[in-house]
C-alpha cells in the first residue's frame, strides 16, 4: 500500500463528520467572543461630544476638576486623558508621553481576542473545503468498491451517477458550514475594528484638547524650560569663575 492509498484509507475511515463537529465547536467559541466583545464595547460607551465639552470647561476651572470628570466616565478615551492629567504638573511633554502609553494599553484591551475572529473568518471556509474533499474521496471510494463486485457491476454502473451526486451533495454541507461560521466572524471582526478606530480617533481629539490647554497655560508651558535652563547656567558659571581665578593667579606669578 503506497502513501496515497494509506491516506485514502484514513480519510474514508474517519469521514467528514469530525470536521462538522470541529466547525460547530469553533462556531460556539466565536459566538462567545462576539458576545463578550459586544458587552465590553457597550460598557465603554459615553457621549464623546459632552465629554469633550466638559473637559474644556473643567480645564478652565482646574486640573483636579478635569480629573474628577474623566474618572467619572467609563470610556477608554477618558482613561487615556486621565493618565495625562495625572502628570500635567510636569508639563505638556510629560503629559503627552503618559497619554501615548495609556493609549497603547487601551488599544491592547480593545483588540483582545479579535485575532481569533480574524483567523477563524479566514480559515473556516478552508476547513469546510477540507471536509468536502474528504466526502468526495469517500464517495469515489464507495463507487470503486461497488464496481469491483462482478455480480453487482451492472447495477452499480446504473446507480453510479445517483450515488456520486448524493455523496457530493452531502460533502458540500461541510463547505456550507464553513461559510456559515466564517461570515459572522468576519462581520463581527470588521465591526469591532471600526469601533477601535473610532475610539482611537476620539482619544486623539481629547488628548489634543488637554495638550492645547497645557501649552497655552503659562504655568504649565514654562515649567520645562525654567527647570532646565538654570541648571545649564549654574553649570557654566563655575567654569567662568575658575577661568578668571586662574588668570588672576597667573598675573600674581
Amino acid at each position: 500500500m503506497n502513501l496515497v492509498e494509506w491516506l485514502q484509507r484514513i480519510m474514508v475511515g474517519f469521514g467528514a463528520a469530525w470536521v462538522m463537529w470541529l466547525m460547530i465547536a469553533l462556531s460556539v467559541i466565536s459566538v462567545a467572543i462576539i458576545l463578550e466583545r459586544a458587552w465590553f464595547f457597550w460598557s465603554l460607551r459615553d457621549d464623546l461630544a459632552v465629554l469633550a465639552r466638559d473637559l474644556r470647561t473643567s480645564l478652565d476651572d482646574s486640573i483636579e476638576a478635569a480629573r474628577r470628570r474623566m474618572d467619572a466616565s467609563p470610556s477608554a478615551e477618558a482613561a487615556v486623558v486621565s493618565a495625562g492629567l495625572a502628570v500635567a504638573h510636569q508639563g505638556p511633554d510629560a503629559a503627552e508621553e503618559a497619554m501615548a502609553g495609556a493609549a497603547a494599553l487601551q488599544r491592547m484591551k480593545l483588540e483582545r481576542r479579535l485575532a481569533y475572529l480574524g483567523t477563524l473568518g479566514n480559515n473556516a471556509p478552508f476547513i469546510g473545503l477540507f471536509g468536502t474533499v474528504i466526502g468526495v474521496v469517500g464517495a469515489f471510494d464507495a463507487l470503486g468498491q461497488a464496481a469491483k463486485t462482478p455480480v453487482a457491476q451492472a447495477a452499480s454502473q446504473a446507480m453510479a451517477p445517483q450515488a456520486v451526486m448524493s455523496s457530493i451533495a452531502e460533502a458540500l454541507v461541510a463547505t456550507a458550514v464553513g461559510l456559515a461560521v466564517a461570515i459572522p466572524a468576519v462581520a463581527a471582526n470588521n465591526f469591532f475594528q471600526r469601533m477601535i478606530k473610532s475610539t482611537l480617533a476620539n482619544t486623539e481629539a481629547l488628548t489634543r484638547v488637554l495638550l492645547a490647554h497645557l501649552k497655552s497655560d503659562p504655568a504649565f508651558a514654562g515649567a520645562a524650560p525654567v527647570a532646565v535652563e538654570p541648571r545649564g547656567k549654574a553649570a557654566r558659571a563655575p567654569r567662568q569663575d575658575e577661568g578668571k581665578k586662574s588668570g588672576a593667579d597667573r598675573e600674581e606669578t
